[in-house]
């Protein structure tokens, strides 16, 4: 059973993260949008794109998942699975769905346990105000489970097109 608490983050443990290349990547256990629970182990057998993003119904966010959106026969052909995961909640995930017709799922990390085993939260900053939020970043996953790829810090414009391009689809 997945376990979620608040939303809060007081400090960042570089230890925390065990996303390491060439290594099995961490395995979770997160609620999704679409009902359930998604672990990373049911999808041992096919390959993963793995991708954090920021926040639901922002410009960027949104960007991204439409491209995603729109390039997810691409990967499905070449016999991967899309999963988003953010902090937000499993209502905003819903919400961010159905404005922007996504068909992939969307994991909430509300305790950022998942965000913090790949190494994606950093310090930001926004209208002088320093905040610790998701690092744009997508990981790709092999059919082993093996960590393979990884993109980190990426800007939302163009991003699935050079991981397209990276993945040779």
């Amino acid at each position: 059973m997945c376990h979620m608490t608040n939303n809060t983050v007081a400090e960042i443990d570089p230890s925390e993260c065990k996303a390491v290349l060439g290594e099995k990547a961490p395995n979770f256990c997160l609620p999704s949008d679409l009902g359930g629970e998604v672990k990373l182990s049911d999808f041992l057998g096919k390959k993963v794109v793995l991708y954090f993003y920021p926040k639901d119904n922002t410009s960027g966010c949104s960007l991204e998942a439409m491209d995603f959106e729109a390039a997810l026969k691409t990967f499905q052909n070449a016999g991967f699975v899309i999963l988003g995961i953010s902090r937000d909640s499993l209502k905003s995930h819903a919400n961010f769905r159905e404005k922007k017709a996504l068909t992939f799922p969307l994991l909430s990390d509300a305790d950022s346990k998942v965000c913090k085993e790949y190494g994606v939260l950093k310090m930001k900053s926004m209208y002088g105000r320093k905040y610790l939020g998701i690092e744009r970043s997508t990981f790709v996953i092999n059919e082993e489970g093996v960590l393979m790829d990884e993109m980190r810090g990426v800007k939302a414009k163009g991003h699935v097109e050079a991981l397209l391009k990276k993945l040779g689809l």
